[in-house]
């Protein structure tokens, strides 16, 4: 059984200071406990970034063999029909790997549940930033450090910062920066919620996730 949360948060500006406006974010999370929907979305974005083209011959593919290797009888060997066959070195492989491809089903009500159920057991972690992408007009790493120093974010730990659209700038600045990962909220996943101890979300992203999750 599902139940609506509402979460509410006052903006800083990127010298820390916090504004008087206030924004609300609506969840609607699993009433006892989400975690098994996390763990199936988390199973799917594991499944769907293998490959599966790993590819085995058998005998019928493995080039040559298409002469008795010697008569059938007289010589005190064994009989041999192929030298392509699996006892044979070079020979096919007995039911080898073959390319495949592995989808794990997960509904789209079960991935908006498992995605709000984060959110809200991180709201503690979670600081909403004004105009963020207008800070970031010119690529610049220093500017992001004393953001950061200003509004109390350790860049020691894991941080996400959630933004409406891609931005040039504001990936430079941070792309030197090992713990801090950039994404769109449009791209928003359960993977990259779990690995962030902090995430920074802009007005503009929070928008965009209102959109997506208030039901």
């Amino acid at each position: 059984m599902s139940v609506k949360k509402i979460i509410t948060y006052n903006p800083v500006n990127s010298s820390g200071e916090k504004l008087n406006s206030k924004h609300e974010l609506a969840l609607k999370i699993v009433e006892n406990s989400g975690n098994y929907l996390i763990h199936k979305d988390l199973l799917r974005h594991y499944i769907s970034q293998k490959q599966g083209t790993v590819s085995t011959k058998t005998r019928s593919e493995v080039r040559g063999g298409g002469r008795k290797p010697w008569k059938q009888k007289g010589t005190g060997r064994a009989r041999a029909g192929s030298n392509r066959s699996p006892l044979w070195k070079g020979g096919g492989v007995i039911f080898g790997p073959k390319p495949k491809t592995k989808k794990h089903k997960l509904n789209r009500k079960e991935y908006r549940l498992a995605i709000q159920t984060l959110f809200y057991n991180k709201k503690n972690d979670i600081l909403l930033i004004e105009n963020l992408e207008q800070t970031f007009e010119i690529p610049k790493t220093q500017k992001f450090y004393k953001l950061s120093q200003s509004c109390g974010i350790n860049l020691k730990d894991p941080t996400l910062i959630i933004v409406s659209k891609n931005m040039l700038s504001l990936k430079l600045s941070i792309q030197n920066i090992k713990n801090v990962e950039l994404i769109c909220a449009s791209q928003l996943n359960t993977l990259s919620l779990i690995k962030a101890k902090q995430i920074i979300i802009t007005v503009s992203a929070l928008t965009e996730l209102k959109e997506t999750f208030n039901d």
